[in-house]
């Protein structure tokens, strides 16, 4: 265990936020405003991949810490905000005349400002309260219980994304039964994500800690969101 170590160069870091910015703008850009129907449920279908991203921030928590876990929230949402400027520029270029593709891409890129306001907010806000209360549940309980942080900071934080991506996007646009039932319904399924993957972190988990020689515990760190300092 260690606390506040020196900064030093890790084996995997660099691969583990790629991972997570490359899951972040593919749920964010593939099928964010398309609602499915499964057994019942209603729920946008980004949201099957997204819980990833929130696996892998409590992964990076968890064994690299909150500075750093930080950091990377800041690369995604750079990602996310420069994805949604490039969307929006290429959207809106004139079409060359006799390009017929026009209308696939404002389909599939034409995200209003709203959604993308929406998801950048939402984002920052879920990861940052996911990352947060991760790192302290760390220190509270001394290490143990891997399973009641990854599934706590989850909880914690899918309500800070919900609450402030859905209404911001789509609030007035659809009907509030359904803007509800979407955000109660993938609500549950970003949860029921993470228990269902709970095994996977712990393998995970485990062997990132091995490989690095690292356990970080947040006790002297600056937890605030607006610095960049490991």
């Amino acid at each position: 265990m260690s606390s506040n170590p020196p900064r030093r160069n890790y084996r995997y870091y660099d691969l583990v936020m790629a991972a997570f910015v490359t899951v972040l703008l593919c749920a964010n850009l593939i099928g964010v405003s398309k609602v499915t129907t499964v057994g019942g449920f209603s729920f946008s279908a980004g949201n099957l991949f997204f819980p990833l991203s929130y696996l892998f921030g409590d992964i990076l928590t968890e064994v690299y810490g909150y500075a750093r876990s930080r950091r990377v929230v800041w690369a995604g949402f750079a990602g996310l905000a420069f994805a949604a400027l490039m969307s929006a520029v290429v959207v809106h270029l004139p079409p060359a005349p006799g390009w017929t593709g026009q209308a696939v891409i404002e389909a599939a890129f034409g995200s209003t400002w709203r959604i993308a306001l929406a998801s950048l907010l939402g984002y920052w806000c879920g990861e940052f309260v996911n990352s947060f209360t991760l790192a302290r549940m760390k220190v509270l309980t001394r290490g143990r219980w891997l399973w009641s942080r990854t599934i706590g900071s989850t909880v914690v934080g899918e309500v800070a994304d919900t609450l402030v991506f859905y209404p911001l996007a789509f609030y007035g646009v659809w009907d509030n039964h359904l803007l509800l039932s979407v955000m109660v319904a993938n609500y549950c399924i970003k949860v029921g994500w993470e228990v269902l993957a709970t095994p996977v972190t712990y393998r995970v988990v485990n062997a990132l800690k091995r490989a690095e020689q690292e356990d970080y515990f947040d006790d002297k760190t600056d937890f605030n969101p607006f610095t960049l300092k490991v």
